[in-house]
């Protein structure tokens, strides 16, 4: 593919960021992302919520505030249209919670059924977040827990009910805006930040620590995990996309002598993830105090060193 340059396009895709960034003047950049995926639960409207949140992550990741979103939408002729309904209602019931304005989309015919958002943000040029951009020194702090695609994968085996208390956890985890995370991060010095996806805790860690050159110690039991998400790892429950991560990685990563559950987790792909902050000590710190009250709090997960022969290594 040739590469895309312009003297205005702050962020592109030679990082694998989570969106792209245009300057327009001295005080605006435009953030513009999208992302869509197959139902993860069964009921449409709450599939509705996680996948508008999950689309609007990639805004606040970047530092951003979304403005604009437009639906993208896949539907079987089969299917009741009143689903349909229920899909675009969660949807923009989360926009309107972002402050978000929903102003069209599109729809095609589709086996399966598909749903997400493409995002218009804003935010100030020199105030733009990358996962490109940590420093030895900093403190990696992550946002939500980890263990919502092995849950996910619980759900779908039938060894867990959508009532239980802990899928309730995992279903209101990825439904939650990363909004709050982002407003509480903004007082704080961010070096770099990117939000937990689908190539897991470890597979988003190396893309931040390749970007910009350095290396990262994940600490493993401060990693903060879904209620029975360890339990169903154990037993199994783990998605191919974490096997995938695993590969993907291979070599970079030094998890001898780590519980193998617990790398399962952490290569576990998310939907609608934290944030991962690299942030000076002293901040990542009272960041993680303003955040304890909220429904998920913060952590310190891990630091950032000097460039080492392995990329990351998990303690």
């Amino acid at each position: 593919m040739k590469k895309m340059t312009d003297v205005n396009l702050i962020v592109g895709v030679e990082t694998a960021d989570d969106a792209a960034v245009y300057k327009i003047n001295d005080t605006t950049a435009a953030i513009q992302t999208l992302d869509f995926f197959t139902p993860i639960v069964d009921d449409p409207y709450t599939f509705g919520r996680i996948a508008a949140a999950n689309s609007l992550s990639d805004v606040y990741a970047m530092g951003g505030d979304p403005i604009t979103a437009m639906n993208i939408v896949c539907f079987p002729e089969k299917l009741d249209p009143a689903i349909l309904g229920e899909i675009l209602k969660g949807g923009q019931d989360k926009m309107i919670e972002a402050g978000c304005l929903l102003v069209g989309g599109h729809t095609v015919q589709d086996d399966e059924p598909k749903y997400g958002l493409s995002v218009l943000g804003l935010v100030h040029p020199e105030e733009v977040w990358k996962n490109s951009t940590s420093q030895p020194g900093d403190i990696l702090v992550l946002t939500k827990p980890v263990g919502t695609g092995i849950m996910s994968t619980a759900l779908k085996g039938e060894v867990i009910e959508a009532d239980d208390p802990a899928m309730k956890e995992s279903i209101d985890c990825m439904q939650t805006l990363n909004k709050r995370a982002k407003e509480k991060a903004e007082k704080y010095t961010i070096h770099a930040c990117t939000d937990i996806t689908g190539f897991g805790l470890l597979g988003h860690m190396e893309e931040m620590a390749t970007g910009a050159g350095v290396s990262m110690e994940l600490f493993a039991d401060q990693v903060p995990l879904i209620s029975k998400s360890y339990e169903f790892a154990n037993m199994g429950m783990v998605p191919k996309g974490a096997y995938d991560n695993r590969r993907h990685t291979e070599g970079k990563i030094d998890y001898t002598n780590i519980d193998q559950t617990l790398v399962d987790l952490f290569f576990d792909p998310q939907t609608s993830g934290g944030l991962l902050l690299a942030m000076p000590e002293e901040d990542a710190t009272q960041y993680v105090s303003d955040m304890a009250c909220g429904p998920f709090p913060a952590a310190i997960v891990g630091r950032v060193i000097e460039k080492e022969e392995t990329l990351i290594s998990v303690k």
